[in-house]
């Protein structure tokens, strides 16, 4: 199953389209915003299982309880925290004046920005396209999704579930190559919001930037986990297990690498073995364990695994290894890799794979100093006590979201913010930040008949001298 590639004529059209349904209508009240979001959800929870299917063949296997619990579980519980905040999103929001313009009033009101153009790609198909989709409906605006090329089942069933849901007037879906996506890029959208790589993301903003178009940027970047000393215990690890093991490590918040306390190395090795086998008691081919989305990118983590041992590193193969099902040839084992060097492609490329390096350190500032030494990471992971160290960590750093003792599991707190900074990205979306991503906030000021500020006007005299000296002083 594929969708049918859009002709890249016909986006223009479709842009027009929508920009003339969204002109021709005033910005849609609180009732219509939610009849949208409902629209949205009941499609998406009439084809759970077509979704769960869907994912499963674009990955070659994929849980359906990883489908529903990663994805699907984030797209409704998003819609209904949207649902519910709703009323106070959309109000008028007050704003100090000073005491010459007292006698009128400042506020913001969030408009829509018009139509919102959305990029996701192919490690989470679905919640990556509909969540920031549910953003930009709550917000009044229309929108387009492009969904990724590589995973073909997903994106041509988001087209039919949208399709059946909405009017292309008001959500479309555009299916194609890369060549598509370009031209869908380039489009003159009000905002842009993509969801990649490092690489791409540059090139997306690069053509955004010929119609001016305002982007969000949802990158990657290498992730560390800082595990502080004392701090290895199987509830630990097995809160890094999660994050790392996840849809197979194929997860933007991933933990990338793990900074140990060298007297921990052995211990923390042996928990993660043990956890593993735990979580994944078939090794490999369990049921729970996700597969690489394609050729390309298993053969990409191999040649990270021979680059490493090429260069001295210690492959640590944990959890069961049985030999590699027939029916499961993109499935690579979890393994940690130890004696890594700066010069292996494991610590200059984001993984997005189930290999986890382990860097040593005595001393918490040598942690800090090799963060900092390198683009700021979408997420900071600290295990240990919330002590000085761990305030040291966070105050001398700068990243995305931080998980304090878990991993990954901020991007499920709705009423946080997420995004990256530097080069893991630009702009958030989720809570009340996404809502005004995808608005225009328009200051207004209100004068009152009484103005303390019209004594401000020609002729100058011995009034506005007064004035300028109070103020001036």
């Amino acid at each position: 199953m594929s969708a049918t590639s859009t002709p890249t004529a016909d986006l223009d059209a479709l842009l027009a389209a929508q920009r003339a349904a969204f002109l021709a209508e005033e910005a849609p009240d609180r009732s219509a915003r939610r009849a949208s979001l409902d629209r949205l959800r009941g499609a998406v929870l009439a084809h759970r299982g077509a979704l769960e299917s869907a994912a499963a063949a674009d990955f070659g296997h994929r849980s359906p309880h990883e489908t529903a619990l990663m994805e699907l579980a984030s797209i409704v519980q998003t819609i209904d925290y949207l649902k519910r905040r709703l009323r106070s999103l959309m109000a008028p929001e007050r704003r100090r004046v000073a005491a010459s313009f007292r006698f009128g009033r400042a506020y913001v009101t969030y408009q829509p920005l018009g139509v919102v153009g959305i990029i996701s790609p192919w490690n989470y198909p679905f919640a990556l396209a509909l969540v920031p989709l549910a953003t930009a409906l709550a917000a009044g605006n229309r929108a387009m999704l492009k969904p990724s090329e590589h995973t073909p089942h997903s994106s041509a069933l988001l087209k039919d579930l949208i399709g059946e849901a909405f009017d292309p007037a008001e959500v479309a879906v555009v299916t194609g190559d890369s060549r598509v996506g370009i031209a869908f890029a380039e489009l003159p959208f009000d905002h842009l919001f993509f969801t990649g790589s490092t690489a791409i993301g540059r090139e997306v903003m690069r053509a955004a930037s010929n119609h001016l178009v305002p982007v969000t940027l949802e990158l990657g970047g290498k992730s560390p986990v800082v595990v502080a000393r004392g701090a290895v215990d199987d509830r630990t690890v097995s809160r890094i297990v999660y994050g790392k093991l996840a849809n197979a490590g194929q997860t933007c918040v991933a933990p990338d690498y793990a900074f140990v306390h060298e007297d921990d190395i052995d211990a923390f090795i042996a928990a993660f073995d043990r956890v593993v086998k735990r979580q994944f008691p078939g090794g490999p081919t369990s049921t729970d364990y996700t597969s690489v989305i394609d050729d390309r990118q298993f053969d990409r983590l191999l040649h990270l695994l021979e680059d490493a041992l090429l260069k001295g590193a210690r492959i640590v193969p944990v959890g069961h290894q049985p030999e590699r099902a027939a029916s499961r040839p993109r499935t690579l084992a979890p393994s940690l890799v130890v004696d890594v060097r700066e010069d292996m492609r494991l610590l200059s490329e984001e993984i997005f794979g189930p290999l986890l390096p382990i860097l040593p350190y005595r001393d918490s500032e040598e942690v800090i100093a090799y963060i900092n030494a390198r683009p700021r990471p979408l997420a900071l992971y600290y295990f240990g006590k919330e002590d000085a160290t761990c305030r040291r960590l966070l105050a001398s750093t700068t990243s995305g979201n931080v998980g304090i003792n878990n991993t990954i599991l901020h991007v499920a707190i709705d009423d946080l913010p997420f995004g990256g900074v530097g080069a893991s990205g630009m702009g958030a979306y989720h809570g009340i930040e996404g809502f005004r991503t995808m608005s225009h906030a328009r200051g207004i000021y209100s004068q009152g008949r009484f103005s303390l500020a019209s004594l401000a006007r020609p002729p100058y005299g011995r009034v506005i001298e007064h004035i300028l000296g109070t103020v001036l002083r």
